[in-house]
């Protein structure tokens, strides 16, 4: 398979999935705007997928598809689902009985999390009965990652590219149609997420029928391949688990902060979201499977040249996609988000977020790449170390950004994205001196044809756009009209411009690891 036509594909879904994501948004800024049943909802959904990422997208993805990896090239098909019915059987119980507590202890975790709540008993009683509702989607968003790994590894990509589609149409369809039923109308949101996450956990059983990976009860848990998981997971739990504490403290620092700022942040991170998920995501996904099957057959001159692929590929698409959000903060807003009940002061205070998230985003991005690269050698410790460094130094910045220099939320912003650019500096140059990674040549013309090709970008967006008044007296028409014209010019000179320099697409076709 071709690397970069899976890109293209996984990236696709994820196009689909983010616009459905903005539709929902917009839909819920419309109806609920960035006041006090937004921010409850914000933090009640910020609880289940803090534990997502621990049990499904992070730490158990991890651990569990270089070890898949290995167990297909040099076990066979009989091994490799016996390792698969243990591991799904082990994880269904382990996630179900923390959805249980999860739902138990609610109370609990949003005063965890969201202590400023505490002081108005209707907003922390409204987090608390959302969390409740919300709680079980792990368990069917964990089984999703288990099948999602299991299909990557046979390099089946559009399946569980498409999967999140199905949480943002759920959510969609209570705001519009479930919500006029409830006394308390944001309760919908909340069976929204519970209906989602059951539909995406259905979508994966033919899938996995067809290339015969469905599941099994098999509860083993002394099986040699089940052991070296939970192994491996032991400091992938770690690691996730800083990311996720960063997390954690700034929405508790942000439910100080004037109502409002967590649902600012909230909708900032949607938008830097998009390039994020389109681009490392979605490389992260087609990366992980080749590098941990290159690294089983120890091919490690082809490991080193598939990272530096990667590498270049997630600059080429990542740099122009943050000066972007930088300098269209404004018409992206105001376009997306400002109707109804989300006010222009909304508009201003979630662009502050954006271009403090948008220093930060090839950080952001490189991580999920350079970060599979110690997966698939099955190295966990060293990007926890990594990461913990990161999240001090972070926390640092939120004492300097948030209070010293009163940027608030923005600074909560800020803090996050030049945390990343640290860890990815430190992930790349752990690479480069265990000499894991050795860049190929080409890297000086490389960067200078990028250098050029950024700064005509930057000059036709800063020079077409208008001015944030001329945006707020636009109707919707006008505003969409004017930010894809912004965007089509964008595009069209930045990678014209490339073209010109004698950058070709064929430059970065690459084939899959088999």
């Amino acid at each position: 398979m071709n690397l970069l036509r899976a890109l293209f594909t996984v990236s696709g879904m994820t196009l689909l999935s983010r616009i459905l994501g903005f539709l929902r948004d917009y839909i819920i800024a419309r109806m609920f705007g960035a006041g006090m049943m937004n921010d409850a909802f914000v933090v009640a959904f910020r609880l289940p997928n803090l534990l997502r990422r621990l049990f499904a997208e992070g730490a158990f993805s991890q651990a569990y598809v270089p070890i898949l990896a290995e167990y297909k090239n040099k076990q066979g098909l009989d091994a490799t689902r016996a390792l698969v019915d243990r591991v799904a059987t082990l994880l269904a119980l382990v996630v179900a009985g923390v959805s249980l507590l999860g739902v138990l202890g609610a109370p609990y975790l949003v005063r965890l999390m969201a202590p400023g709540f505490h002081g108005d008993a209707g907003k922390f009683a409204l987090t608390v009965e959302m969390t409740r509702i919300m709680f079980p989607y792990i368990l069917f968003i964990a089984l999703v990652s288990l099948s999602a790994g299991i299909l990557n590894t046979w390099n089946r990509f559009i399946i569980p590219a498409f999967t999140p589609t199905l949480l943002n149409i759920a959510l969609i369809g209570a705001a519009l149609f479930g919500a006029p039923y409830f006394d308390t109308p944001v309760l919908a949101l909340a069976w929204g997420v519970f209906l989602g996450g059951m539909l995406q956990l259905l979508l994966q059983v033919r899938p996995l029928m067809r290339i015969g990976m469905l599941p099994r009860p098999k509860f083993d848990p002394a099986f040699p391949g089940v052991r070296r998981i939970l192994a491996l997971m032991g400091p992938a739990v770690l690691g996730v688990s800083v990311g996720q504490l960063s997390l954690v403290i700034n929405t508790m620092i942000a439910s100080f902060l004037p109502t409002g700022s967590v649902s600012w942040l909230y909708y900032a991170d949607r938008l830097m979201e998009f390039p994020s998920g389109m681009l490392g995501v979605a490389l992260g996904t087609i990366l992980l499977p080749s590098l941990s099957k290159l690294h089983a057959d120890q091919k490690m001159e082809d490991f080193s040249s598939l990272l530096d692929w990667g590498l270049r590929l997630t600059l080429l698409l990542t740099l122009p996609a943050a000066l972007a959000l930088a300098i269209l903060a404004v018409p992206l807003i105001f376009t997306l988000f400002q109707y109804g009940k989300f006010t222009p002061a909304d508009v201003l205070q979630t662009r502050d977020a954006l271009v403090a998230y948008s220093v930060g985003l090839t950080g952001l991005i490189m991580v999920k790449i350079l970060a599979p690269s110690f997966y698939a050698r099955q190295d966990i410790r060293t990007p926890v170390k990594i990461a913990i460094f990161a999240l001090v130094v972070t926390q640092l910045m939120n004492i300097v950004f948030v209070w010293a220099l009163t940027l608030a939320h923005a600074g909560l912003a800020l803090s996050i994205g030049l945390g990343a650019c640290l860890n990815a500096g430190l992930l790349y140059t752990g690479l480069r001196r265990r000499k894991v990674y050795i860049p190929q040549p080409g890297w000086g013309r490389f960067v200078l044809q990028l250098s050029v090709a950024l700064a005509v970008l930057g000059s036709v967006l800063w020079f077409g756009v208008e001015a944030a008044e001329t945006w707020l007296a636009w109707g919707w028409k006008s505003r969409v009209g004017h930010l894809l014209l912004l965007v089509v010019c964008g595009a069209v000179s930045y990678f014209g411009v490339l073209f010109a320099l004698g950058l070709r697409p064929r430059d970065f076709r690459r084939r899959a690891a088999q």
